[in-house]
Order: C-alpha cells, then structure tokens, then sequence
C-alpha cells in the first residue's frame, strides 16, 4: 500500500497540470496506466484555441463554442475556460513549450467552427510537445512521484475501509502493478481522476489503445453520476489505410484550405452539406457529410485535398503528417489523402463542477473523462487540451483552499485475491473486445436508430454477465480490467442515447431527426 497526501490518476495534460499546481504544498501520487507519455495528450495535433489575435474576442469565442455544441453547454463554464485560456497559454510557454512563431509573434491558425485564427501550436504536433513540457516538469519537481505501469481497477471508498464509517468517502483507487502482477492499494486524501476518454469503445478511433474508459466506468460503479455519453465525437478525417488503423489528419489541414473530395465524381461536396462554411464547418457537420458520401457511392473513402497549396507551405505547417504519409507512399504535397471518419472525443463523462468536485467526497475529475460543462453536444477543435489545464489547475486550487477539511484516510483492506486463480481462458476476452468495438461502431456509431441502440443493448446484457462471472473468479489482468470498463461505457453510452428523443449535436438518429425547442442533459444516476 502506498500513501500519499493527493493521487492523481493519469499522466496527460489534465494530470500534470494538477500535480504541478499542487505540489509546491503537498506531497502527489501521479499514476499512469502505461509508460507516462502513453496518454491521449501526446496524440493530439491541432493545437489550443485561445483569444490572442487582434480583433478576436472572448465573446466569439465562447459564442463559437456555443453553437458547435448546440446550445447544451453551460454557458458559466464556457466562460470560465475561454476566459482562462490566455494565461494557460503563457504557462505552457514558460514551462518552454515551442509554440510556432512569426516575427516574433504566436503563429495562430484556424480550425472548424471558429470564427477567428485563434489555435497555438507546435507545427502538427502540439501535444506531443505539451506533454513533454509537463512531465519534464513533474519528473523534476521533489514532491511528485510519477508511477507507470499502474492499470487502475476501482475507486477505494468507505466500503473498503477495515472499520466501515458510511460516509461514501473516496481514499484513492485498487491498481494493478503490470511488473509485479499485484494489486496495490495506492491511498490519499483526495483523488483526481485525469483518466481520458472512451475511444477504444469503437472499431475506428483515433485514440490510444489504453482509451477504454476506465475513470467514467469507476466513478459510475463507485457512486457519481454521468452525463451526456451519448455525445461522443467522430473526428472527420482518420487516415485510411489497411496498415495503419488511428492516425489522425489533424483539422489544420483543412483550416489551411483542404478540400474534401468525392473520388467517384471528383468534386468537391461540402457544399452539399453546408455550404457556407464548407469544409469548416463543425465536425459533426463534416462527419456525417462524409459518412454519407460514402454510404451513397459505396467508397471505402473520400479525399482531402491541399495540393494546391505551395509545397514549401504544406511541409512547413504539417510536417510530421507529411513526413507520416510520405512513409506510406503518400506525397500530400502532389496527391490527396484517403480519409474516413473515427471516433475521437468523449464528450460526456463524469460530472463536475467548475472546482472539478464530482458527486463523491474526495474525489475531482478534469478532462476528457468529464462533463463539465464546457462541450456540451459537441466539441469545438482545440477546446479540448484547454480544458484540460484550466480544470487540472482549478481542481488544484479547490483542494489547496479546502484542505484542512479534508479529513485524513482510514486503513483500507488490502485487494483480496484468495479466492481467485489464473484464467486459461483469456479467448474470452479477446472475443468480448472485439465484439463490442464491432458492434458500437455499426450500431451507435455517427447514424444511430432506436433499433440499433437496442441491438446493441441487448448484446451488452448478455455479455455482462459473462464478463461479471469471468472477472469474479479469475485473477485480473490488463486486457480484463480494460474489457470490463469497456462494457460498462458502452452501457452508459447505449443508455444516455436511448433515452434522447432528438437529433442534437453528435447525436443523430433517424427516428428523432428534429432538434427539440429546450436543450437538456442526460443525467445517469448509478
């Protein structure tokens, strides 16, 4: 068992931001699932929408906001981000982050749904670079302790405590030690939870493979409600390739003038869809102009195009995608890119409030792995990385000002393995993985009907059970703890979009098609 004053759970953006606001005080447990740079932050391309250039304002930004997520965020929350993002900005360039420049001057480039140039970044790899930037920092810092290798099981609550106090406390989580085999309890006064998202859920996601949903799926189980899972986002443009499954085609691309082209007719078709705004419009918007193109010509894929553009400038803006495709004998700079949709944001989760408290004493939760407001029915480009340093910072000052009230954890048992053995079965989870992927992204995937949603039900209840009786008897692994938060999302996703009567955001069913007059949150109560 290890003790430490706070744990944090996730290594990525929202993770370190915390720990390095915290850690000038206390002492701070950072747990990553993997190696620390395994995370979604490190994927991320596009970069980080903030109000920086001459003529933008705080307004449009958050009006921006507002309408790619159709009028279902909480409007308090949007300002509260847009309104942090400058200084989260400068932070990031004092822990060195190499923003691009020109003449001296933050390089700002523009993505869908946004009104004004108002993304930063590091050529096409922002996150990476941010990434790097935080966990120098965090590697650094005497007061946090960074622990890889850690695959979180659930939440340590009163119901662990050796004399049971009911008080539905959170002390931390159960984690599995990928070198050693153990299970650990890994205990503190208060837990953050910097989990990520849910991507792996589907076939196609431009995810990490350790995107299963593992904080969503322990919050619910330990007791906090959840919101909005049916709005998970289809970033538009996934490379297609038979070789690589996930790689991105960062939105800047078309930011910078790609055009989206029907490779049967050899059109453009955007306008089709939305025609003023094109190719910018919100992703959703483009997502299913796409996946209906496909689906009315039967491709395997369509076109982005940015050939037209100088190749000097297209090297210099996305190099590391140049450098990619040029490896799988693609020049972007002479031909177009084979792209297809992908999930790729989880814009529901856990829900927070503006200090990132979840509904269980002790425990906060910041980025991907929450609603908190901010998306609402989908997320505009480049919000994301945002939300997560203003929330990683603002659940740090919450625990800083509430500490002293903060009481100090009690002994908790130790993870009980006595009456469990090794599986020689693991096909089983093979099999459930892959057919939960398979079957969430045929049937709630970017067209949804009623029909699908309860094909997709039905299949979820009937490999419950059998998930439920394989975890109780044989010892947890990896891939089996992931497969069981897995099916615990995808439950949460059916559910939250069985329950929509309308087509709202990234929620679209052919049964409901009309968006209703009042937009209202769907709230899980466990």
């Amino acid at each position: 068992m290890s003790q430490a004053d706070i744990l944090i759970v996730g290594s990525g953006a929202a993770g370190l931001t915390a720990a390095l606001n915290l850690a000038e005080r206390f002492r701070v447990t950072v747990l990553a699932k993997g190696a620390l740079n395994e995370g979604s932050t490190a994927w991320a391309q596009g970069g980080i929408a903030a109000v920086l250039e001459p003529g933008d304002t705080f307004d449009s930004h958050i009006e921006d906001t507002m309408i790619a997520g159709a009028g279902l965020n909480d409007r308090a929350t949007v300002e509260f981000v847009v309104e942090r993002a400058p200084a989260a900005i400068e932070r990031l360039q004092k822990l060195g982050v190499p923003f691009a420049q020109e003449n001296d001057i933050l390089h700002l480039t523009r993505e869908g749904g946004h009104s004004h140039r108002r993304i930063v970044h590091v050529a096409d790899a922002t996150g990476w670079a941010v990434q790097e930037a935080l966990q120098r920092a965090a590697e650094a810092h005497p007061n946090i302790t960074l622990v890889p290798d850690q695959v979180a099981i659930d939440l340590a609550t009163s119901r662990h405590e050796e004399r049971y106090s009911g008080a539905g406390h959170v002390w931390g989580v159960y984690a599995l030690d990928r070198r050693t085999g153990r299970v650990e309890a890994h205990v503190a006064r208060a837990t953050i939870l910097a989990t990520g998202g849910a991507g792996r859920t589907y076939l196609f996601s431009t995810a990490p493979r350790g995107a299963t949903g593992d904080g969503i799926a322990m919050a619910w189980r330990a007791g906090a409600r959840v919101s909005n899972m049916e709005f998970m986002q289809f970033h538009p443009t996934c490379l297609y390739h038979l070789e690589v499954k996930n790689f991105l085609i960062t939105e800047a691309v078309r930011g910078e003038g790609g055009r989206l082209i029907n490779p049967s007719t050899g059109k453009r078709f955007m306008s089709e869809y939305d025609a003023d705004r094109m190719e910018l419009a919100p992703r959703d918007v483009v997502a299913r102009a796409i996946d209906a193109e496909i689906k009315r010509y039967g491709l395997d894929y369509v076109h982005l195009d940015i050939s037209h553009q100088p190749p000097e400038f297209v090297r210099a803006h996305f190099p590391n995608i140049y450098e990619k495709l040029i490896g799988l004998g693609i020049d972007m700079t002479k031909e177009p890119i084979p792209v297809v949709p992908a999930q790729h944001y989880t814009c529901g989760g856990i829900m927070v409030d503006r200090d990132g408290r979840t509904d269980l004493p002790g425990l906060y939760a910041a980025g991907e792995c929450t609603q908190s407001g901010l998306h609402g029915a989908n997320r505009l480009a480049s919000n994301s990385l945002l939300e997560c340093f203003v929330f990683g910072e603002a659940a740090a000052t919450h625990i800083a000002e509430c500490w002293d009230d903060l009481p100090a954890p009690p002994a908790i048992r130790a993870w009980d393995e006595s009456r469990v053995t090794d599986s020689d079965e693991e096909v089983v989870i093979k099999q459930n993985w892959t057919e939960i992927r398979r079957f969430m992204w045929n049937y709630v995937g970017i067209v949804r009907t009623t029909k699908r949603l309860q094909r997709a039900a039905n299949r979820i209840r009937m490999m419950t059970d059998e998930v439920g009786d394989y975890y109780g008897h044989f010892r947890v692994t990896p891939d089996l703890i992931e497969l069981r938060n897995l099916l615990q999302t995808a439950d949460l996703i059916v559910k939250s979009a069985l329950h929509r009567k309308e087509s709202r955001g990234l929620h679209y069913t052919l049964d409901y098609p009309a968006t209703d007059a009042e937009a209202v949150d769907t709230i899980l109560v466990p």
